[in-house]
Formats: C-alpha cells, structure tokens, sequence
C-alpha cells in the first residue's frame, strides 16, 4: 500500500508541476496514465540511477557542499523527460523544475504523513 501511495504522490507532484512551471509539461493528449508512467518512471530513476550519479559526482558534490546534488535532479528529470511523455524546455528547465518537484514533493508528504496515509513509514 505504501508503494501505491508514493506513486500517487509523486504523480501528483509531477502533474503540479506541470501546472505550475511552463518550462515542464506533458506531451499534447497526455492522460492520467502517462502521468502515472512518468511517475512510475521516475520512481524507478530515483532508486537505481540517481544512486549511482551521486556516487560518481560525490567529489565535486563535497566540493560544492551538496549543491551538485541540484545538477543531478536535473539529469534524472532529463532522463525520465527522455523516456516518457513528459516534455522540458532544456537544462535550466530540468534545474528549476527539479527543485520546484522537490518542493511540491515535501509538501506532499507532509500531508500524507499528517492524514497518516504514509503506511507506517518513518
């Protein structure tokens, strides 16, 4: 159930920001199932590449203070852009809006945590 959630939140998020930043959007006709896909796809980044690319940038991420975490946001939005029907204007797009999803993604949380919805996940 804690699965179901998460996809949902983060396909909410992904369709927020959408709504909210014209630099991120979905493909013409889109539904409800690329928004999920695309959220199922970036669930799916975020587990097994966005790992790794830190690990490969861990020196100038120690030399930035942890701002070059920023830049991989970016590459990972870039990435599910590439493979889904989500659409983003360019780097500096995939930058802001990878902020702009971190953001509506802690906001998020937080109200499922608050309605207890989160499955017991701490």
């Amino acid at each position: 159930m804690g699965f179901l959630i998460r996809l949902l939140v983060n396909a909410l998020a992904l369709y927020l920001l959408t709504r909210v930043y014209a630099g991120v959007s979905f493909a013409p006709g889109a539904g409800a199932g690329a928004v999920i896909l695309a959220a199922l796809v970036l669930g799916v980044v975020n587990a097994l590449i966005r790992p790794v690319l830190l690990l490969l940038s861990l020196p100038i991420n120690v030399i930035t203070l942890g701002l070059f975490t920023l830049v991989v946001n970016a590459v990972v939005l870039m990435i599910v852009a590439a493979v889904t029907a989500l659409n983003v204007a360019g780097f500096g797009a995939a930058f802001v809006g990878a902020i702009l999803l971190t953001l509506i993604s802690w906001v998020l949380d937080l109200i499922v945590n608050a309605l207890g919805l989160d499955g017991g996940r701490d």
